[in-house]
């Protein structure tokens, strides 16, 4: 029994956000009801390719960024314009511990699915609503997306060389990060309904997000009045912390205090951990401009293996730069068992990338993988609201369902 196996989820999100959020929970052992539109259903169904091959090698249509975050959901298309549909959501969440959505700002009020209208039939909601400004301020009204985010919030000026353009991070980070914390938030309130009995809403922005994760960058700001500039590779704060070039490649260099640099000085065979620009980390990054050209001329002597065994030995914190070809070939995330294979209708399996949480009383699983449109539109109008054949007929005949 999963910890959250008591938990029901009605999640009415899509693309990433929200998504990642009930895919952590479904993991967690929640039963997760993933409404979707009919004929279409998420967005992210569509965003291929790369889509999931069938065991012949031809593609299946279900796009590999969908199956990225949909695990462990049972998919029920609605079609929420229909008034019909509108009441069987309604019905849905009367049995629902808690609520995903990212519409926008008052999107749901025109359906009766806004935080209030549910909450007044069913107390103990918990509500999450995503979007990009939050419910209040000057910007509540405008769409938000993770690309548009990472500029706005501050992260693309501190990404990038620094004679270069400002970059984007390689994965949509800032919707990782509010799923990650609609998970905290979800999981808190539940925690309070405990005690009080009571659920509530909650306002999950994405902008807040990105400004709140610049962490030592936004204080390296606030406490100084001077704006962080792009480093590159390079760390604001601790040298060396970076990328360096070797014989055969890049490895990364992250020594985190005086005393693994001289440890490191002593396997490059160089006597700077003596040096008083270089011995102390404060001075390190004062003199940065010298030293890491010193050490860049000093990596490209060694290929990335040799540089790598010598400085575990010494317990120097150091690493290469994988491609995925390579992270899932690793043997340390083989042995983490960090790459799924789930069973999948149309392709008789479909992979995926398992969850780093690791409970020893009540561990994640897998129940199933990610859903075809409307799958389970039977199977969960009988479970959650106990709908006869003949009931679930006449919602088909009003429109309701896909």
């Amino acid at each position: 029994m999963g910890a959250l196996s008591h938990i029901k989820v009605l999640d009415l999100s899509r693309v990433l956000a929200g998504p990642w959020a009930s895919q952590i929970l479904g993991d967690l052992g929640a039963d997760v009801v993933k409404i979707e539109r009919p004929g279409g259903g998420d967005d992210t169904r569509s965003w291929g390719p790369p889509y999931l091959l069938d065991e012949a090698g031809q593609p299946t249509g279900e796009a590999a960024y969908f199956l990225s975050t949909n695990r462990n959901k049972r998919s029920v298309t609605v079609d929420m314009s229909q008034p019909s549909g509108q009441a069987l959501i309604r019905q849905l969440a009367a049995q629902a511990d808690v609520v995903l959505e990212n519409f926008k700002v008052g999107g749901l009020k025109q359906y009766g699915l806004d935080y209030d209208s549910l909450h007044a039939i069913n107390p103990r909601l918990v509500y999450c609503s995503i979007t990009g400004f939050g419910q209040t301020g000057p910007y509540a009204e405008r769409a938000g997306y993770d690309f548009l985010i990472q500029g706005l919030g501050g992260l693309m000026s501190l990404t990038g060389e620094p004679d270069g353009d400002p970059q984007k991070v390689g994965v949509a980070l800032t919707d990782i990060m509010t799923g990650l914390y609609a998970t905290i938030g979800v999981l808190a309130a539940l925690a309070d309904r405990e005690r009080t009995g009571k659920g509530q809403h909650i306002d999950l922005a994405l902008l807040d997000v990105q400004v709140a994760c610049l962490a030592n960058q936004a204080m390296n700001y606030l406490t100084t009045g001077q704006a962080p500039k792009r480093l590159g590779n390079a760390h604001p704060n601790i040298v060396p912390y970076q990328a360096f070039p070797t014989a055969d490649g890049d490895m990364i260099l992250a020594v985190g205090n005086d005393g693994q640099f001289a440890k490191f000085c002593e396997v490059a065979g160089k006597d700077w951990a003596q040096d008083e620009r270089f011995s102390t980390n404060r001075a390190r990054v004062t003199n940065r401009q010298v030293l890491v050209p010193l050490i860049r001329q000093t990596t490209v002597m060694k290929t990335t293996a040799e540089w790598i065994a010598a400085l575990e030995a010494v317990a120097v914190p150091c690493g290469p730069i994988n491609t995925l070809e390579q992270v899932f070939a690793d043997p340390q995330v083989q042995h983490r068992g960090l790459r799924l294979d789930l069973p999948h209708p149309l392709a008789g399996h479909a992979p995926g990338v398992a969850s780093p949480l690791r409970l020893s009383a009540s561990p994640v699983s897998y129940r199933n993988g990610p859903p075809l449109l409307g799958q389970d539109t039977e199977a969960v109008l009988h479970d959650w609201l106990a709908l006869s054949a003949q009931q679930i007929h006449a919602l088909r005949e009003q429109q309701a369902l896909g």
